[in-house]
């Protein structure tokens, strides 16, 4: 029973509708929403309302603070074994001269690029190529780690990964210690789509299935790799494949704790075999954030990928349950610009960045891969930042 001495308690008790009212007082006395619970805000509850409750669990998390990183991408290649209808970057290999391929000198030469720069993370995923295998990742992250050892490797979603360890015959568990032995440190969250086979038979039929995409994220987190997990939304699912999709997270994530982050992705219809599927507004992406952030009550952090949402939708979502906002990117990623997100040119200087969260009266922190603190830029001067970036 709520006794209604602060604002948010007030607008918990004074809901017209005694389910969403109900929810509330659960997600203020930390008690976990159930599945029909979370369909239930999606189709009842309002921006305003699960907004509200979205931005006091992040702040009873993190206060006002915003993550952000120093990164760069690696896109190997974006030729593709596989058809995902939503997708606008990959070329099938039969058509891979529409295409690009980098060889290992060619992903060193781009690590070489941020030499003498205070990156701390590379994140390399792209597409499924058939000749790119688990040997030639391997060597590729043991360069990396020889010239760079304390940068940090993100890489390779399940798809990418089960690819690799059909190909070369060995089960995820030995596929995996060889990529960790090489120097992989933790995955990020791609592949995941929606999880639920109705849609994914339609959107991504020839690609790892949920099943192998949670054993391959369970099994990373069992040998100490931790990760991230993504959901693509606003296409043909339903509201309750959204809440599927995240209660398979959320109880593999009670098993290991090993996600460290939850980011929603919105569908991008430019030059894909869904061109027809009108994009979500940013009043329903609002909506998922907040709601995400009620469902996610196991996931530490919520995360806005900039580049997909823009830098000011970016800024709004920081109201609506967010704490990270991902990194500096440098242009160095092309899934979402290939998809006419607002970002064509991916990039933001840690000034820029500092700046977009600080006029959101958040506190700026750069972060870590695994969220170590590097360094809090609430009070750093103008000066300090054009040093930094």
């Amino acid at each position: 029973m709520l006794v209604n001495n602060s604002p948010i308690e007030h607008l918990v008790s004074a809901n017209e509708n005694k389910d969403l009212k109900y929810i509330g007082e659960k997600v203020l006395n930390k008690q976990r929403i159930t599945f029909d619970e979370g369909v239930l805000l999606f189709k009842k509850a309002s921006l305003s309302y699960v907004g509200a409750l979205a931005n006091w669990v992040r702040e009873d998390l993190h206060g006002n603070k915003t993550y952000f990183n120093r990164n760069f991408h690696i896109e190997p290649t974006n030729i593709c074994v596989f058809s995902c209808n939503f997708c606008s970057y990959s070329r099938l290999y039969a058509h891979r001269e529409e295409g690009w391929e980098l060889g290992v000198n060619d992903m060193l030469n781009i690590v070489k690029k941020y030499d003498g720069q205070p990156v701390t993370e590379v994140h390399i995923v792209g597409g499924v190529h058939p000749k790119m295998d688990l040997n030639f990742f391997t060597n590729v992250i043991k360069e990396i780690k020889n010239h760079r050892p304390g940068l940090h490797i993100k890489g390779f979603t399940p798809v990418e990964l089960d690819y690799m360890f059909r190909k070369a015959k060995v089960s995820t568990e030995e596929g995996l210690r060889k990529m960790k032995e090489a120097g992989l440190q933790s995955l990020p969250g791609g592949g995941a789509e929606i999880f639920h086979p109705d849609i994914r038979t339609q959107i991504c039929d020839d690609k790892v299935d949920a099943d192998g995409w949670l054993r391959i994220h369970k099994t990373a987190h069992l040998m100490g790799i931790q990760s991230n997990a993504t959901m693509l939304y606003g296409h043909i699912e339903a509201f309750w494949h959204r809440v599927d999709h995240m209660e398979r997270l959320r109880q593999l994530q009670d098993e290991t704790h090993g996600f460290n982050t939850f980011i929603p992705l919105k569908f991008r219809n430019r030059d894909n075999a869904m061109s027809n599927v009108a994009e979500s507004s940013i009043v329903e992406d609002m909506r998922m954030y907040a709601i995400a952030r009620l469902y996610m009550d196991n996931f530490p952090h919520l995360k806005a990928y900039w580049p997909m949402l823009g830098r000011q939708n970016a800024q709004l979502a920081l109201s609506f349950g967010v704490n990270d906002i991902d990194g500096t990117i440098d242009d160095s990623t092309k899934i979402y610009s290939m998809a006419g997100s607002e970002e064509q040119t991916p990039t933001m200087s840690t000034k820029e960045l500092v700046t977009l969260i600080k006029q959101v009266k958040r506190e700026p922190v750069e972060r870590g891969t695994l969220y170590n603190v590097i360094k809090n830029y609430s009070h750093s001067s103008v000066s300090e930042l054009e040093v930094d970036s």
